[in-house]
């Protein structure tokens, strides 16, 4: 590694690794995917809080850019929008779920302290190394908060995203195309199977509504009358002090999410990733100081991503460099964000499906190649613990502050460990 960045080998075939490639056309194709598996949660965690959904996708690519830049092209990972920041922003701007939020710039100025607070433990790991967080967070920690992310959104897809018999089965007939796209296709075809499986989909989708009547209809009128380019709905923080306090604690979840995720892209790739974890939260934080700078999302590294790489066997860098450029150019096209919003809720609900499957499958997977031993009541209880409060939504209040999901699953884990632990 004597350049700062790599110098990716072209390979055809087998598993690609973070510093190879495939042929060009092949790499571009791979970064569309990896489009498609991250926007679906990225667009959706914007228009849970109120924030503009372009402006998301914008900054998600230069999220991605950023964390490229700082771990020196080794770490493949997409930075997409974070569900961890939720609750803390609903809370702290008081938004009613219908349209923009009113408050937005309260909740930008909390971004921005959170990925100060997650740039400064990056400082920390970068100098002193990652021995104290490993301590802390185990493999079984990792694995269970990994697990976690992905059954945590399950109920997305399944609640929020087939409010019809119609759509719960076409759904069903969605993850069915990606699936048989996985199993029955081989090489290029094989590689992108959840891009694939979604324009099967979508094609069946609208036969059966647009052509026999059997559903709602899919409406091109806004793809028709969208412009093809224009600037997303920009904005600027406002730091006020009990927004940051209650935004900034985030950074932990993130921690953790960054770490499961290095610690599942170690195990898919053979290589030992620890030396970039310092950096890898670096990124991670500048990037969501920019995205909060500027109206966006606070940004994580996308566990969505890793079910595709899991998926696929291609960890390549190269096509998180192209993704992110693709992302950036979409950010500033009101015609594809109509064409992603002509997308069947249900086709993205069953797409939603298998991706956030392969995350909890992701987390079972560091527990299988770390050998955790499950006949240890201490591994055995934190497993299990976590995989409830996550799954469940535990949720905990503490005045103005919400913890739940993801956050008492992820601070669960590591405070039953520590105490559980036995040496």
């Amino acid at each position: 590694m004597n350049s700062l960045f790599p110098r990716w080998q072209e390979k055809t075939e087998g598993v690609i690794a973070p510093d190879e490639r495939l042929p060009w056309p092949q790499t571009f194709a791979m970064g569309v995917q990896h489009v498609i598996a991250m926007f679906g949660a990225t667009v959706l965690a914007p228009l849970l809080m109120g924030f503009d959904p372009n402006v998301a996708i914008l900054m998600s690519g230069v999220g991605t850019l950023i964390f490229f830049f700082i771990v020196g092209g080794r770490v493949p990972s997409y930075l997409g929008s974070s569900f961890a920041f939720i609750g803390v922003v609903i809370a702290a701007t008081g938004y009613a779920g219908q349209g923009a939020n009113g408050n937005l710039g309260v909740a930008l100025g909390g971004i921005i302290a959170c990925g100060a607070v997650y740039t400064l433990i990056g400082l920390i790991v970068a100098g002193t190394g990652a021995g104290w967080i490993e301590r802390f967070m185990p493999p079984v920690v990792t694995g269970a908060v990994v697990a976690v992310i992905g059954l945590n959104l399950a109920g997305i897809p399944i609640k929020n995203m087939a409010p019809t018999a119609f759509d719960a089965w076409m759904q069903g007939l969605t993850f069915l195309c990606v699936g048989f796209v996985a199993v029955y296709t081989r090489g290029m075809t094989q590689r992108l199977l959840i891009l694939v499986g979604l324009i099967l989909a979508s094609i069946l989708y609208a036969l059966l509504t647009n052509g026999l009547g059997l559903g709602k209809p899919i409406d091109f009128s806004r793809v028709a009358s969208a412009a093809w380019f224009g600037a997303p709905n920009f904005a600027a923080p406002v730091f006020d002090a009990k927004a940051m306090l209650l935004i900034a604690p985030v950074a932990v979840i993130l921690v953790a999410e960054n770490l499961g995720h290095l610690k599942a892209v170690s195990a898919m790739t053979g290589r030992n990733m620890d030396a970039y974890l310092g950096r890898a939260f670096i990124g991670d934080g500048v990037a969501t100081m920019v995205s909060g700078a500027a109206g966006g999302t606070g940004v994580t590294t996308y566990a969505e991503n890793i079910g595709v790489m899991a998926a696929t066997k291609i960890y390549s860098t190269a096509m998180f460099v192209v993704a992110a450029l693709i992302a950036v150019l979409l950010g500033f096209s009101p015609k594809f964000g109509a064409l992603i919003q002509a997308i069947p809720l249900a086709v993205m609900g069953g797409v939603s499906i298998v991706v956030f499957g392969l995350i909890a499958v992701a987390g079972a997977k560091i527990w299988v190649d770390n050998r955790v031993d499950f006949s240890d009541n201490t591994n055995l209880i934190v497993a299990a613990v976590t995989l409830v409060l996550g799954t469940g939504d535990y949720t905990l209040k503490f005045g103005a502050f919400t913890l739940g999901g993801i956050g008492t699953a992820t601070f669960g884990a590591i405070a039953l460990h520590a105490l559980l632990r036995r040496r």
